[in-house]
């Protein structure tokens, strides 16, 4: 059956010297093949044409605008133009193209923000890069809230899900040194990320009552206290809040028994205290087709779960599984949003 689709996503470029520009033409490649939504490349169509030249690929590449997308990327690889302000080699980041990677993803945060794309997209980016270039953010998700806030006037607050076939997993603390890890958590922040959570899912994903799976901070959820004191001080009253509020919140439940196949099927997404803790489970049972999902937004935005690989860009060996993934679900967000599924 084909799937119609009233808008294209909007996909930025992410650090064109690394993998996004392969990845992005290997996936239009296979839009037929995977019934990929539409969607439009923001960057540099140089940047396009020299990637598939270097990996022998056959692409028509078309400078397009986003209302005539869907047309094009029948028969073309549709591209909103923007420079990347110098010759880009494969694997070799470079701070002049900060800027380009930097207005990609602003053209498509109001493209989608105005109606004209269904949902943000985003390649990989180079932190390194664009905190040379002055980038003020600790990184890509900070960005996109700081956009939202601007174009609506409300702060967001954005939550990081890691979507995969198998597994949601959302971390509460994200990139902080574990030894930071429990004076960052506390109550209010455990309730709000799963309250955004809670919201998204049943908004965006069409779960009528999600099942929150909530994990403890330390090992066996702290043994009733006698291994830490946080579970039962900061995580429990907060369970307690959420299922006050009518949100199906259970736990805190020790980490190391909430992976496991039967234990999966009892709940919708598992909501971690620290990286490490969401993130091993997901990528263990996904690696390949995980998406970087952010909450908590007013657009949908999606991610392939992975960085810019600068080590293989331009070299054939660069796996397009997780962009396609991350198309897929945001065209499918896209449209539950919109009230088409």
């Amino acid at each position: 059956m084909t799937i119609s689709f009233s808008r294209p996503l909007a996909l930025s470029q992410g650090d064109p010297a690394g993998v996004g520009p392969d990845i992005t033409l290997l996936a239009w490649m296979r839009r037929r093949e995977l019934g990929l939504p539409p969607f439009v490349f923001i960057g540099d169509p140089d940047v396009l044409a020299l990637r598939a030249k270097l990996l022998g690929l056959t692409v028509a590449i078309r400078e397009t605008d986003c209302a005539n997308a869907n047309d094009v990327f029948v028969d073309a690889l549709p591209v909103l133009p923007i420079s990347a302000g110098i010759e880009v080699v494969a694997g070799e980041p470079h701070v002049a193209t900060a800027k380009a990677t930097i207005a990609a993803i602003e053209k498509a945060v109001s493209l989608t923000i105005s109606g004209g794309a269904l949902g943000v997209v985003t390649n990989p980016i180079a932190k390194s890069v664009l905190y040379e270039s002055g980038f003020p953010f600790p990184g890509h998700t900070e960005f996109l809230a700081d956009l939202a806030a601007r174009a609506t006037g409300q702060t967001a607050m954005p939550v990081m899900m890691l979507a995969g076939p198998k597994l949601r997993t959302i971390p509460v603390t994200i990139h902080i040194p574990l030894k930071d890890v429990p004076q960052a958590l506390n109550a209010e922040l455990i309730i709000k990320t799963c309250r955004i959570a809670d919201a998204d899912l049943r908004s965006r994903f069409g779960i009528a009552s999600p099942r929150l799976a909530i994990a403890g901070l330390n090992p066996h959820a702290g043994e009733d206290g006698t291994i830490g004191k946080e579970d039962e001080a900061v995580i429990k009253p907060a369970i307690q809040f959420l299922r006050s509020k009518g949100i199906n919140a259970i736990g805190p439940l020790p980490a190391d028994t909430m992976f496991h196949d039967e234990a999966r099927a009892r709940y919708d997404v598992a909501i971690c205290m620290y990286h490490d803790q969401a993130l091993i489970p997901a990528k263990a049972l996904g690696f390949d087709d995980s998406v970087n999902v952010t909450l908590g937004l007013p657009f949908v935005r999606t991610s392939p779960d992975h960085g810019t690989a600068f080590g293989i860009a331009g070299k054939g060996l660069a796996r397009e599984s997780s962009l396609v993934a991350a198309l897929k679900l945001a065209g499918h967000l896209g449209r539950t949003a919109e009230g088409r599924i």
